[in-house]
């Protein structure tokens, strides 16, 4: 494998815009998504777009999936009735990172289609959000053998500051992942009560989440997320979407759904999974997921504003 791959990133979402412009200082990066905009914005970066994922595939040697949930997966590599994909043009031997949170048997699937086709996969889903992302600081988990890893490690060194192997096969990754998403979203709803019962006892949001954030109460998420949570309860614009609050319906998913298959019980991650619900039958879906506090403390019902999230498919 060359040190400088062709890489093609599948979805330009908040994610994925940021890793592929990052890539396109140091790779030749070609991209995909539906998003007009956001394939300008690569352009801007030096990357090329394409029309179709299959466009984006055809010189690549590495493709990186950073779309949000596995049925995007299967539409970006195999296409919507097997044209478009990915796979109509991706050569043998070329190699599969899949970013994108989905969950340990459906990484595995995955990886079993295209290992029919000659394809590598290499699960790495990665964490740390949009601006880590763009400066090449994320936490990446990987499943993979040797040659595959070998074969996507120029990428994923640009792209991670801690890169952990956890195992051999696709799917060791993503069981990790949950485990971090149980962490990030018991966090977040512990975050979104925690201020919520401030303002039932009539203490200022803000000075809650200045004073807290720096003792033993202190979060990455509450310090990164309460701030979002108390401009949700002010007249201005709606927190910048940096996460889809719909993202942790589909990640608490995951980890309710492997806690189960291990028989083990996980009573706060059904709790916070069940607030996310709540969130997203409230229309908080596209919102960022800071806005749960809403459903917990409803804010003045003054008006009704529209989430600024983007259009591009996300991890």
């Amino acid at each position: 494998m060359t040190p400088r791959p062709h890489t093609a990133v599948i979805g330009l979402g908040a994610m994925g815009l940021p890793m592929a412009t990052h890539l396109s200082a140091h790779l030749p990066v070609t991209a995909y998504d539906i998003s007009e905009p956001r394939l300008a914005q690569l352009a801007a970066a030096n990357g090329t777009p394409a029309a179709t994922p299959a466009d984006a595939a055809v010189e690549a040697d590495v493709v990186l999936l950073a779309v949000r949930d596995q049925q995007q997966v299967e539409t970006a590599l195999f296409g919507e009735n097997g044209e478009n994909g990915v796979t109509a043009t991706l050569r043998p031997g070329a190699t599969v990172i899949l970013t994108s949170t989905v969950g340990p048997e459906a990484a595995r699937a995955t990886a079993a289609r295209l290992a029919d086709l000659g394809v590598h996969t290499v699960d790495a889903p990665v964490s740390g959000g949009p601006v880590r992302a763009g400066n090449g600081d994320l936490l990446i988990v990987v499943g993979a053998d040797d040659k595959a890893l070998d074969l996507a490690r120029p990428v994923l060194d640009l792209l991670a500051s801690t890169l952990t192997v956890v195992g051999p096969r696709p799917g060791d990754g993503q069981a990790l992942k949950a485990i971090n998403q149980l962490l990030a979203g018991v966090h977040i709803a512990a975050a979104a009560e925690a201020l919520a019962l401030a303002r039932g006892l009539g203490l200022d949001p803000a000075t809650v989440v200045e004073s807290l954030r720096h003792g033993a109460a202190g979060s990455f998420m509450f310090a990164d997320r309460g701030p979002r949570m108390v401009q949700a309860y002010e007249d201005g614009p709606d927190p910048e979407v940096k996460s889809r609050l719909d993202i942790f319906v589909k990640d608490m998913g995951i980890v309710t759904g492997v806690a189960k298959d291990a028989h083990v019980p996980v009573p706060l991650a059904s709790a916070a999974q069940q607030l996310y619900l709540l969130g997203e039958a409230a229309g908080l879906a596209a919102h960022d997921d800071s806005s749960v506090v809403t459903v917990l403390s409803p804010k003045s019902p003054k008006s009704s504003k529209s989430p600024n999230s983007p259009e591009g498919g996300t991890r």
